[in-house]
């Protein structure tokens, strides 16, 4: 289910301070983009998921977060690079700030991956 007008406002003020956020349509969900095309968040389902990688992700379930998961015809899938934003965090700026913060890392490593990938492609379909 796409997130709401009032969920994407939500997390818009949740993360004032770290403006300008910007959001874009992911399946089914918006995307949260610092720097343009850094990820460091998303809305799905409801949830607020933040990117998380293996430095971060012992802090987040610390927090009680859990990772993102969905079902498909072979089971459950669980994604641990967006792990939920703590319940604690929901309400409070400033908390919900910390953990952006601890988002931004992974979320930028991932932008650049993501960079390359498309540079390396352009690059070997310019050569053939």
């Amino acid at each position: 289910m796409a997130a709401t007008p009032e969920e994407i406002e939500h997390a818009r003020d949740l993360f004032a301070e770290l403006s300008p956020v910007t959001t874009g349509r992911m399946f089914g969900g918006t995307a949260l983009y610092l720097d343009g095309d850094v990820m460091f968040a998303c809305l799905l389902g409801g949830t607020i998921w933040m990117k998380s990688d293996t430095s971060t992700e012992a802090a987040f379930a610390a927090a009680g977060s859990h990772p993102f998961s969905y079902q498909k015809s072979g089971g459950t899938t669980v994604v641990p690079s967006l792990m939920s934003l703590p319940d604690s965090a929901l309400d409070d700026p400033e908390e919900a700030v910390h953990w952006a913060r601890l988002s931004y890392p992974p979320a930028l490593k991932a932008a650049q991956d993501k960079r390359r990938q498309k540079a390396r492609k352009a690059a070997k379909k310019a050569a053939s």
